[in-house]
C-alpha cells in the first residue's frame, strides 16, 4: 500500500550509492546474495535474544534489496537477476519470524508459525499472478521498473519491514504485533487471489 509513494522518495539516494557500488565492481547480482546472507545474520540475531543487533542487520539487507535493483537497472537487467532477487527476499520474509520462534518458542511459535503461513500466501499469491500477468502482457503504471508484475495490496515491501523494525524494537509485543500483521497479509492475499481471478478472466475475454 506505501511502495508507491516510499519507493520515489528513495530511489535517488539508492541510484547514487548503485553507482558507487558499479565503479567498485560490484554487480547486482552479488549485492543481492550478501544481502541475503546478512539478512540471515539478522535472523540468528533474534534467536540468539539480541533483537538490537537484528535490527542493524535487517536495515542492511533492505538497503542491499534497495541497491540491487538500482544496480540492475544501471548495468543489463537480466530474468536470473529478477529471479534471484524475489526468490531471496520471500525466503528472508519467512526466515524473520523463525528467529523469534527460536528465541522464545513456548511464546513466540504459534503466531511465527501463522505469520509465516500468512506469508505463504502473500507470496504465492504475488508470483502467481505476476507469471499470468506477463503471459497476458498486464502491467502496472506504478510499478513499470520492477522485473515482475507488482501485485500491490496492504501488505507489501514497506508495510513488512515497518513490522519488522517494530518488533526488534518491541520484541516484548512479537506476538501482539506478529496476529496484527498475519490478519493484514491474509486481508491481502485474498484480496490478490480475487483481484487476480477477475483481470486474468478479463484478460482472456478480451
Amino acid at each position: 500500500m506505501l511502495d508507491k509513494y516510499v519507493v520515489p522518495v528513495i530511489k535517488p539516494a539508492l541510484a547514487k550509492v548503485a553507482v558507487a557500488c558499479q565503479n567498485r565492481g560490484w554487480t547486482a547480482d552479488q549485492v543481492t546474495v550478501v544481502g541475503f546472507f546478512i539478512g540471515l545474520l539478522s535472523v540468528a540475531a533474534l534467536a540468539l535474544g539480541a533483537p538490537l543487533l537484528a535490527l542493524v542487520f535487517l536495515l542492511l539487507n533492505r538497503l542491499a534489496d534497495g541497491i540491487d535493483g538500482e544496480l540492475a537497472r544501471q548495468q543489463t537487467p537480466t530474468d536470473a537477476g529478477g529471479f534471484l532477487d524475489i526468490s531471496l527476499d520471500f525466503i528472508f520474509y519467512a526466515l524473520f519470524p523463525l528467529g523469534f520462534a527460536i528465541a522464545d518458542p513456548a511464546s513466540n511459535a504459534l503466531p511465527a508459525a501463522v505469520l509465516i503461513a500468512s506469508f505463504v500466501g502473500t507470496g504465492a499469491s504475488f508470483l502467481a499472478f505476476s507469471s499470468m500477468a506477463a503471459k497476458h502482457n498486464v502491467q502496472h503504471p506504478d510499478f513499470d521498473y520492477k522485473g515482475l508484475y507488482y501485485l500491490n495490496g496492504l501488505a507489501e515491501g514497506t508495510e513488512t519491514v515497518l513490522f519488522f523494525v517494530v518488533m526488534c524494537l518491541l520484541p516484548d509485543y512479537f506476538v501482539t504485533l506478529a496476529w496484527a500483521f498475519a490478519f493484514i497479509c491474509a486481508v491481502t492475499a485474498l484480496n490478490r487471489v480475487w483481484f487476480g481471478y477477475l483481470t486474468i478472466r478479463r484478460q482472456e475475454n478480451e
